[in-house]
């Protein structure tokens, strides 16, 4: 009997569970039975050579020409999802050496004759081609008297992976309608590469027939008596042709096209034809028109389209959720107290409140978005910033754009959460672009906190006047500033450049903008570019409808807040790693300044670009780069140091990994499908009832039709070519034909 050897390589073990070992002298009958007893269609037979011990054993596996077993990355893949009926034998034979193996780990591969399975490195199976003389066909297997032979059980699982739709048709088969019939024959026959032809279809009967000439295939599907279900009577004949040989196919419609792609689709509402057209081909081989991707995206979009009024008129029952699955969270919306017409939507959930509160820099960015979907309106953003760096969305609202007074609105809803949840509000510092609405909505809401001016917004609105990459890089520098000198040396080198450019800048007051001047604290956050550090997130979420993009947002934070909460449990540090690598950097530096101590908090620290003065207590330096930063510099590392202080203590909390924890400490939940809130809505009271049955219709802006893009004509004098000359055959004068000439005659 030819076999394939089950091999143990470089003196690995083979583990087959825990704390149960196959030791030389030990019976392998039981703990077989239990490593394969999970696979129904195998029997164990152990064939004795002499010896009931594992020493005079050898794995072998048995099995019937016409099977195979897969294996994949040490997986031995199950047979049912194969569409195999293994009954083969393992069978443990003796007396058979092995050869040297190569690693085939990486592809999907059957044993068959002349394979064998090898463990690997990494207790990895993996098939390996080998060729067996009959010289060496009884040499031994030769083992370390250390190597432990040990089979695991985790060797045979399946792998967890997305299940492989099935297209094959028999006898039998059952559909819930005449339009799941049609669908399943239709996605058969484009997976199997054949085309159909109908020749009978209505409510009761579908028969159809292979549309290549002389194919005896044929199927017929009739609908059960008193039931909408249809089922498959006769499938008598296989294919005997060849399939189709051209890249089309006359069974993929405009429908079946739309329904393919209708998940990425709703996902993702910006996807072009063309992206459709080789999704299309890269999953299913079929090569489609432009036109047929266009009709589809259409056809969905119009479904879609359908879905925005029916989620303004789900938004109360939304909010009721999200209080009820996420509680201490705020979820509110408001209508037009005539028409009851949607105006505003605001969401905040308690996660994201007490990890701002607890753990994150009294620092609030505001920014705003124009929705792309089917009606006007406006995304706003409220975030903080973690110890990373990175956003911390606080709060969002969704407002109509025929809405007055959005910012103030916002503002006065942001300051209440903030106030409910902390017994002494913060002393905030605000970034935004600083508009007038914003501005008011400020001094109301937040009277004392520090309202600062985006840089970003600062230097692209310079950019369109001075178009001029060498002024907007000083710009930058001259924001980044620490020290007033600076800041002035870099306005008076663009002033050297620009006259023009440096009184446009000194416009614009400095205390709103530059380090060197603002008062708030923003730790070295200049910028409130939140739209664009959300990235495609914001931007493909913006043309769905109001709910799914809420969702879009929900989901995002919810893996943010786990992914980072599982990220953070690894550091074993004080500070998280950017601050960490930064603190890093200026001990290096610091070594090679002069300390000289003047008391217990104040000291001098001489370098080579000069005398600073440090305060530890006060935690202050000349150089200003303590404070505006939240991290020693140098020079207060330097002192700290030479008192043998711990320099990361010395940073602001936010950069503690104490602190990024305790932001990402809470979870924000999932909310369930639609489909089921009005029954988890039982128990509700009088005023619970009536907030969710309020009504909410769509608002009245709808965003304009997408105008056809403009044909650009080439002027035939500037292609090159001149105009034909015409000529008159009745009066045989140029500029006019026969059929327009008035000239008498």
């Amino acid at each position: 009997m030819e076999s394939n050897d089950l091999m143990i390589e470089h003196n690995r073990d083979l583990m087959l569970r825990p704390n149960e070992y196959l030791k030389p002298g030990s019976s392998v009958d039981s703990v077989l039975d239990q490593c394969l007893g999970d696979i129904d269609d195998y029997s164990l037979n152990v064939q004795d050579l002499g010896s009931s011990h594992i020493d005079d054993h050898r794995l072998a596996v048995n099995q019937s020409n016409q099977y195979n077993m897969f294996l994949r990355h040490g997986d031995v893949q199950n047979y049912e999802e194969n569409g195999l009926d293994f009954d083969s034998d393992v069978k443990l034979d003796a007396d058979q050496g092995h050869n040297d193996v190569d690693d085939q780990e990486n592809q999907l591969t059957p044993i068959s004759q002349g394979r064998r399975l090898g463990l690997m490195e990494k207790h990895e199976l993996a098939i390996q081609k080998h060729s067996v003389s009959h010289e060496n066909s009884s040499s031994d297997v030769k083992q370390n008297q250390d190597t432990t032979l040990v089979i695991d059980t985790p060797v045979i699982q399946s792998r967890v992976h997305d299940p492989v739709p099935n297209h094959q048709l028999t006898v039998g088969q059952q559909f819930p309608d005449v339009h799941s019939c049609r669908r399943a024959l239709r996605d058969a026959a484009i997976a199997n590469h054949f085309e159909m032809k109908t020749i009978k279809s209505d409510k009761t009967r579908f028969v159809a027939k292979c549309a290549s000439e002389g194919c005896p295939w044929r199927i017929h599907a009739a609908k059960l008596p008193d039931v909408p279900t249809f089922t498959i009577r006769t499938l008598p004949n296989e294919h005997t042709c060849d399939g189709i040989t051209h890249l089309g196919h006359q069974q993929a419609s405009v429908q079946w096209i739309a329904d393919s792609i209708e998940r990425s689709l709703r996902e993702n509402p910006h996807y072009k034809p063309k992206e459709i057209l080789e999704e299309i081909h890269q999953v299913h081989g079929i090569s489609l028109s432009y036109k047929q991707a266009w009709r589809a995206k259409e056809r969905i979009m119009a479904a879609v389209n359908e879905s925005f009024e029916e989620e303004f008129h789900l938004l109360p029952w939304y909010c009721h959720q999200i209080g009820r699955t996420n509680p201490g969270s705020i979820a509110v919306v408001y209508g037009n107290s005539v028409d009851r017409s949607f105006e505003r939507l605001f969401v905040s959930f308690k996660a994201s409140i007490y990890g701002f509160l607890n753990a994150c820099c009294p620092l609030i960015a505001l920014d705003e978005m124009l929705l792309k979907g089917k009606y006007h309106g406006t995304l706003l953003l409220a975030t903080g910033f973690d110890g990373e760096g990175a956003v911390f969305p606080l709060a969002f609202a969704v407002v109509d754009d025929e809405s007055k007074g959005e910012w103030m609105w916002f503002l006065s809803e942001l300051h209440n959460l903030l106030e409910a949840n902390i017994v002494n509000m913060p002393k905030l510092t605000i970034l935004s672009n600083r508009q007038k609405s914003i501005i008011d909505g400020i001094e109301v809401h937040f009277p004392s906190a520090f309202h600062g001016l985006c840089v970003h917004h600062l230097i692209d609105n310079f950019s369109k006047e001075f178009n001029n990459t060498i002024l907007a890089n000083l710009l930058w520098e001259a924001a980044f500033a620490l020290t007033a000198i600076e800041f002035e040396q870099k306005i008076t080198l663009i002033e050297e450049l620009s006259e023009d450019a440096a009184h446009w800048i000194r416009r614009i007051d400095p205390h709103q903008w530059a380090s060197a001047y603002f008062e708030g604290k923003r730790l070295g956050h200049l910028t409130a570019d939140i739209v664009e550090s959300l990235g495609s997130l914001i931007l493909e979420a913006s043309g769905l409808p109001i709910i799914q993009m809420m969702e879009c947002i929900r989901r995002q934070l919810m893996m943010w807040f786990n992914e980072r909460r599982e990220t953070s449990s690894q550091w074993t540090s004080i500070l998280v790693p950017p601050a960490e690598r930064q603190v890093s950097v200026a001990i290096e530096h610091a070594h090679t300044h002069q300390v000289l101590k003047v008391d217990d908090a104040e000291f001098e620290v001489i370098s080579a670009e000069g005398s600073h003065i440090v305060n530890i207590c006060s935690r202050n330096c000349s150089c200003r780069r303590w404070q505006l930063c939240g991290l020693p510099c140098a020079h207060a590392v330097a002192a700290l140091l030479s008192c043998r202080q711990n320099v990361s203590r010395f940073a602001e909390s936010c950069f503690t990994v104490a602190n990024y924890r305790k932001a990402y400490s809470q979870t924000i939940h999932p909310i369930p499908d639609k489909a089921l809130w009005r029954e988890l809505s039982v128990g509700l009271d009088d005023a619970g009832y009536s907030s969710v049955e309020l009504v909410i219709k769509p608002p009245k802006s709808l965003q304009p039709p997408a105008a056809k893009p403009r044909k650009k004509r080439v002027c035939t004098e500037v292609s090159g070519h001149m105009k034909q000359t015409v000529h008159c055959s009745r009066c045989h004068q140029t500029g006019h034909f026969r059929t327009t000439c008035t000239v008498p005659l």
